[in-house]
Formats: structure tokens, C-alpha cells, sequence
């Protein structure tokens, strides 16, 4: 860690963002979620609350969903970020989750809609199933003040389908 500009104490931050190294210096105490928007140019990643209770900034960080807010930008120095905009499906083109959320019209102002998406995302690689508790569970972290969930829970169902996660006690 330095010190400079004023006497704010600064360090270096190398982030692989969506594939991207992403490197700067920045002060100690920038929330991971300014990180990704202001120095990796991330837009997908909202800032909702900064207290951790909407999920808007929800990243995957090293294979694991979190709430960009909740860490400094230092703390996923030398991490892997997989946002919104690195989401690709097997052709290279939409992810099946986003795909079946447009299908679905499972969004409104699109607002939540990125760490709705990215949760599902770590959600079932995580092997979590298609059921309604677990959707539900999954989802429970992620506030929209728009839909009401009913088409949010539908594309997810759509997209596990597509992805071949199973319903909890379906045998399939």
C-alpha cells in the first residue's frame, strides 16, 4: 500500500474481469463495487443500498456469488469477476438465463435484473435445482421492487430446463 494524493492511503488492485485484466491504483477503502464501475467499466453492476440487502452489485467472484459492496476493492485482488456483460451461451451469443428473462419479460426497469441473473447463475453451477423452494431460496438476497417474482421464478424454471437442472424430486 502507498500513500499520495492528500495522504489517502492507495493500493494496487489487478482484477480479471469478464476475461479482462483489469489494473489500478485506488483507495484502500473503495467498495469493490465502485471498482467494477468506475475503473472496469462495468455497468451491469447497480448500486442499490450499499448495505447489502438488494442484491444489485451481485457479482461471481473466484466461483461464488457475492455482493460487490460488501468488499473493498482490494480484497478480490488477483480474483476472477464474472458479470452480466461476460455471460455467454454456448453459440457465444445471450446465456440461456438471460435469454429465457427476456422470453419471459422477467424484468421491468432491469434494475435488479443483473444480480437476479448472476445469483441463478451461481445458483445452479453450484448444482442448486429447479424447484420452487429452492428458486426461491436462492433468490432470497435479491430484491425487485417491480415484477413481484412471478416471471422472474417462470425464466428461471425455463432457462434450468434449457440447462438441464433438475426439479427437486422429479428423477429427471
Amino acid at each position: 500500500m502507498a500513500t499520495g494524493n492528500g495522504g489517502a492511503e492507495k493500493t494496487r488492485v489487478r482484477v480479471t474481469v469478464n476475461g479482462r485484466l483489469v489494473e489500478a491504483e485506488v483507495p484502500v477503502n473503495m467498495l469493490f463495487v465502485h471498482f467494477l464501475r468506475e475503473v472496469a467499466d462495468v455497468k451491469s453492476v447497480h448500486v442499490g443500498c450499499d448495505t447489502s440487502h438488494c442484491g444489485a452489485c451481485t457479482v461471481v467472484l473466484n466461483g461464488r456469488a457475492v455482493k460487490s459492496c460488501t468488499l473493498f476493492a482490494f480484497m478480490a485482488d488477483g480474483g476472477e469477476v464474472l458479470t452480466l456483460e461476460g455471460l455467454r451461451g454456448s453459440d457465444g451469443g445471450l446465456h440461456p438465463l438471460q435469454e429465457a428473462f427476456h422470453e419471459e419479460h422477467a424484468l421491468q426497469c432491469g434494475f435488479c435484473t443483473p444480480g437476479i441473473i448472476m445469483t441463478l447463475y451461481d445458483y445452479f453451477g453450484r448444482g442448486g435445482d429447479a424447484s420452487e423452494e429452492g428458486l426461491r431460496r436462492a433468490l432470497e438476497g435479491n430484491l425487485c421492487r417491480c415484477t413481484g417474482y412471478v416471471n422472474i421464478l417462470r425464466a428461471a424454471r425455463r432457462a434450468a430446463a434449457r440447462l438441464r437442472i433438475p426439479r427437486k424430486g422429479l428423477g429427471v
